[in-house]
């Protein structure tokens, strides 16, 4: 049963940060709630007040400039779905979104909650580090940007600070010619392991110049695996 908690509605990152700040771990941020909310009617977990941030719009937002995409913290899976840019850009994360839970949670569900709750068998952390995404926090003293492999730091647990809030992501467009691909492996009724690769081929098309590769889902926190990036070079094909 759900209990009983108080709905801030801050119109800013800076009045959501001072929210955060006065009332400490009493308090949560609330996005798309798919995660939170079923944790507090299931009684893991309860917080007298939610910060629901779905009125700052500037952080739904999917753009790209200079060679990167920047994807909004609020950003449902179902707009990172249905968008041309992502499509033409990052077809391997479109796809990835397309699979997570069921189209009700990717209705709702935002990228940051996702990141933020830090599910050890959520997908989006493992394909973003081949990627090589940063991710921004922000609070009212002060920004920061945070490369993912330093943003997990265990099972539901990240690096923010207590007053900070995850405002977007910022991820490199692959080089050229490159190929992104993100699988899992397993069984309907037991946790899935992901995997995520990234190549890079020379401009012949004839040899990787550079590999990625991540795993998720097998652990508290995804993790890259360089023993197997350090076999691709020199490879020919």
């Amino acid at each position: 049963m759900l209990r009983r908690f108080r709905l801030e509605e801050p119109e800013s990152v800076d009045e959501t940060s001072d929210l955060l700040a006065r009332y400490g771990e009493s308090a949560k941020i609330y996005a798309g709630g798919t995660e939170l909310l079923l944790a507090m009617k299931e009684g893991l977990v309860h917080y007298e007040r939610l910060v629901n941030i779905k009125k700052i719009r500037s952080l739904d937002q999917i753009t790209t400039e200079n060679g990167f995409i920047h994807i909004g913290a609020l950003s449902t899976h179902r707009k990172l779905v249905e968008s041309s840019l992502l499509r033409e850009r990052l077809p391997a994360l479109v796809g990835m979104e397309s699979d997570i839970a069921n189209i009700r949670v990717r209705e709702v569900g935002t990228l940051g909650g996702n990141l933020c709750f830090a599910e050890p068998h959520a997908d989006p952390g493992t394909l973003l580090l081949v990627l090589g995404a940063r991710l921004f926090a922000a609070k009212r003293s002060s920004n920061r940007e945070i490369p993912v492999e330093q943003f997990f730091v265990d099972a539901y647990e990240t690096c923010l600070e207590p007053d900070e809030i995850l405002t977007g992501v910022r991820v490199p467009l692959p080089p050229r010619p490159s190929g992104v691909a993100y699988l899992k492996f397993g069984y309907l009724e037991r946790p899935s392991v992901g995997v995520a690769v990234r190549v890079t081929l020379d401009q012949t098309r004839e040899s990787i110049v550079e590999a990625r590769v991540a795993v998720g889902c097998a652990g508290p926190v995804p993790r890259r695996v360089e023993e197997a990036e350090r076999l691709r070079q020199p490879v020919l094909l």
